[in-house]
């Protein structure tokens, strides 16, 4: 029988949460454009794992984070980044408009923590790294990346919808909203390599003695 691959590297209430969670996030979200533009990056995570999960199966630790970083992603996109319930912090929003709704804030520090996992064990898997010290510099430099092209598809959104993409941005008119984004993804990318590094060592290190796991990327024995 041939290995289905990611479908049998995780729980079928892996795939059932997906589902249930993109279910309610896109009923009666409280805006249709919005919702679509802030649930695109969910589905496009969900649908590459399934794409490459035959010929890559990503550890469990980096598939439930992916796993939780697309179900903060499908609670942003039913309310808006700016509406979740229950995230109004202390800050206020200048002009008088209220307290600032800090979910965003939040999902950009997931924004940081997950990927900069997933490209660790890209790294580590495809040997990459010649000097092996230079490892978190490069992960931080790739989630960054990843950050400020976040940032610039939100930018343009602006361009090409005007007024339209003020809920999908979410600035709350913070004027330094795009700069803060990115700074909480690097605190989640430098909170993922500080606090997993070593449970993710020995996520390889277990699948690299799976015979199962092995796919056509691996050119060698993965590092534990």
């Amino acid at each position: 029988m041939a290995d289905p691959g990611l479908l049998v590297a995780v729980s079928p209430g892996w795939h059932a949460l997906i589902w249930a969670a993109a279910f309610w996030s896109g009923w009666a979200p409280a805006d249709r454009l919005t919702w679509f533009l802030e649930a695109a990056p969910a589905l496009v995570i969900y649908v590459t794992l399934i794409a490459y999960g035959r010929r890559f199966r990503l550890t469990p630790l980096a598939v439930w984070l992916c796993l939780a970083l697309m179900l903060v992603i499908f609670v942003g996109g039913h309310y808006g980044f700016a509406a979740v319930p229950g995230f109004e912090g202390p800050r206020s929003i200048p002009g008088g408009a209220g307290h600032r709704n800090e979910f965003d804030k939040f999902a950009h520090f997931f924004q940081g923590l997950v990927p900069a996992i997933v490209f660790r064990e890209l790294l580590i898997r495809l040997r990459a790294m010649a000097l092996p010290l230079l490892l978190p510099v490069v992960v931080l430099a790739l989630t960054l990346s990843l950050s400020a092209l976040y940032e610039l598809c939100e930018w343009a959104s602006h361009l090409v919808l005007g007024g339209r993409a003020d809920a999908f941005i979410a600035s709350q008119a913070d004027p330094w909203d795009a700069q803060s984004d990115m700074a909480m993804a690097l605190l989640g990318a430098l909170a993922a390599l500080g606090a997993l590094s070593r449970r993710h060592d020995a996520a390889l290190a277990a699948l690299g003695h799976d015979a199962a796991a092995k796919n056509s990327f691996d050119k060698a024995a993965i590092r534990g």
